[in-house]
């Protein structure tokens, strides 16, 4: 199966939260609610530093894919 590099997710249980899956590697999840971000993957010291410079951009690209995904739907 091939999925999407960004998945919309909400849940009940939390109201106000707005998640982001990205799919690809580094996996995580994003609430946009507060901006926590839950890595799925484990990395190593060197991948570590690598992440630190790259986070901003993913949060970045997830909240461009959820400007995206509200925009549509209003269309």
């Amino acid at each position: 199966m091939e999925l999407p590099k960004f998945i919309l997710g909400d849940n009940t249980d939390y109201p106000d939260a707005i998640f982001i899956i990205h799919t690809e590697f580094p996996r995580f999840i994003i609430n946009l609610e507060n901006d926590e971000v839950e890595w799925f993957e484990e990395f190593d010291e060197h991948d570590q530093r690598e992440l630190e410079t790259e986070t901003e951009n993913y949060i970045k690209q997830a909240t461009e894919f959820y400007d995206r995904e509200v925009a549509r739907y209003d269309d």
